[in-house]
């Protein structure tokens, strides 16, 4: 057994069942060592990009690691934009870095790069197996790594020459311990604080926006009048059906200022106080209100759903169950008329089935369908965690892996469509079911709205960077050349026969909504 045979034994030995990748040479053992160790499946990407962002989507759904294969400091550095979006996530995720034989590194070859430099900004974990004997033991502790709480990015970097050395000995699984407990007194401090505040508010991100923690919270609202709030991005929320409804942290600084400017209290489960994604002119980062009162009630590290619990109990909160704070908004009908933002919602509202994962990568023209969904059958959103765009096209890729009997729906802006389009490629190859929605403006919609926001003068030469539409994109060509069944739709009602039709058919398709 060679080093490479005992990575992926130890991988699997530590329910690393999958493994996305774009290899190159010094992979070349790994690959080889796959015919001899049954239990991984290799899905590849066109592009590192897309091999990050399946990991980041697979991740967020199976709640467990997937691997990455990839090719040196170039071919990790490709995959960075989607890495950043994982850690934001807070996604586990084991990157397998391949890197030049010990004894060839000095030689300064084309390829030679500073790996764990390039890692570094972006891995909670990094190690460098330096021999064959090494490897397998790397591997179960960068397993262990990336599934410690909450979800972490482990990056082994794995020299050639430790890959096709022998002897290589594999390693079994690493123990995960339990997340920690919030501490009794700060709970207790909490509870206080929600029975005398004027305007309490419960700000969430993380596990908290799962299952039983969800219903928690919204129970403690209930009980004690507070608001339960998410935050406007986060790696996955569950919804629709008979699942607690949530309010959303609105992205536009000012607005977010607003919604919570008379909060008394704000206590922060699985995430931190709110600040603007970007700085303006003249406009504060910070978003709460100086009188505001924030505490932390569980810690990222920490048991979510268990520190609330033990606040429903300190408060005494009485019994629900499912259903009792479930949107009640009525599902629309299905639209007719102009194709545009709103009726695209709509359209997405009604025909969406039970356990549609969405993966929303629609930037402003998805503006309206959080909100509209609300009432929809049970389903789990995932949003842009770090504003790295290029997200939603791959992520789908590892969310239909993750969940194989669940339908998938990407929201897909057309311009962020551009920079992972590769990924209709590999949900063809893997016959995935995926309908891809393009969002079709033909323009960087929310920079027009940035530039006003900045105070930066409009130009000519901001008009031409921010439009898409000279030459055309064909989506619907880009599609069909990949593999992937493919059509374009100009009103709502075709958009509405068009995702039903996507539904129900098995395999991948897109659809082009000109909006």
């Amino acid at each position: 057994m060679n080093g490479a045979e005992s990575l992926l034994r130890s991988l699997v030995a530590s329910d690393v069942e999958v493994c996305f990748t774009n290899p190159g040479t010094s992979e070349m053992h790994f690959v080889a060592a796959l015919d001899r160790v049954p239990g991984m499946r290799t899905v590849l990407g066109l592009q590192e990009n897309v091999v990050t962002g399946a990991a980041d989507g697979y991740g967020r759904m199976a709640d467990k690691p997937a691997s990455t294969l990839l090719h040196l400091g170039p071919g990790l550095a490709n995959g960075l934009a989607n890495l950043h979006n994982a850690r934001r996530a807070h996604t586990p995720i084991v990157n397998v870095i391949g890197d030049h034989a010990v004894d060839h590194a000095h030689l300064d070859a084309p390829l030679t790069s500073d790996v764990e430099g390039v890692a570094d900004p972006f891995s909670h974990w990094i190690r460098t197996s330096k021999t064959s004997r090494a490897v397998g033991r790397d591997a179960a502790e960068a397993v262990a790594a990336a599934r410690a709480h909450p979800g972490r990015i482990a990056s082994l970097i794995l020299p050639a020459d430790a890959s096709w050395n022998e002897p290589g000995v594999d390693a079994k699984s690493i123990p995960i311990p339990a997340p920690t407990s919030a501490p009794g007194e700060v709970i207790e401090e909490i509870a206080t604080r929600l029975q005398q505040s004027a305007r309490p508010a419960l700000l969430m991100n993380g596990k908290a926006l799962r299952g039983r923690a969800l219903e928690l919270a919204a129970a403690i609202g209930r009980a004690t009048g507070a608001r339960v709030i998410s935050d406007t991005f986060y790696g996955r929320l569950e919804r629709g059906g008979d699942r607690a409804a949530i309010e959303r942290l609105p992205y536009f600084p000012e607005q977010a200022a607003e919604a919570i400017a008379d909060v008394t209290d704000l206590v922060l489960v699985h995430t931190k106080a709110p600040v603007g994604f970007f700085a303006y002119p003249d406009k504060p980062s910070i978003l709460t209100a100086v009188t505001t009162r924030v505490s932390i009630l569980a810690e990222l590290e920490e048991d979510a759903e268990g520190a609330l619990e033990v606040l429903a109990d300190r408060l005494g909160v009485p019994a629900f169950s499912l259903g009792d704070f479930r949107a009640t908004e009525p599902i629309p009908a299905m639209p007719e008329g102009d194709l545009n933002p709103f009726t695209l919602a709509q359209a997405v509202a009604a025909t969406m089935p039970e356990q549609t994962i969405v993966v929303d990568e629609g930037a402003t023209g998805s503006v309206f369908a959080l909100p509209i969904t609300a009432s929809a059958p049970a389903h789990d959103w995932l949003s842009l965690t770090g504003g790295a765009i290029g997200f939603g096209m791959p992520s789908s890729i590892g969310a239909a892996i993750a969940c194989p009997d669940r339908p998938v729906l990407n929201l897909q802006a057309d311009g962020s469509a551009m920079y992972t389009v590769q990924s209709l490629w590999t949900q063809a190859r893997e016959d995935l079911n995926v309908t891809t929605l393009i969002l079709a403006n033909r323009k960087y919609g929310i920079l027009n709205a940035e530039l006003d926001r900045t105070g930066a003068a409009p130009s000519k030469e901001a008009e031409k960077l921010f439009d898409l539409s000279g030459p055309e994109l064909d989506f619907t060509s880009l599609a069909k050349g990949m593999g992937v069944p493919a059509e374009r739709v100009t009103d709502a009602a075709a958009l509405g026969r068009a995702l039903a039709r996507a539904y129900a058919e098995p395999g991948p398709h897109l659809i082009e909504a000109m909006l």
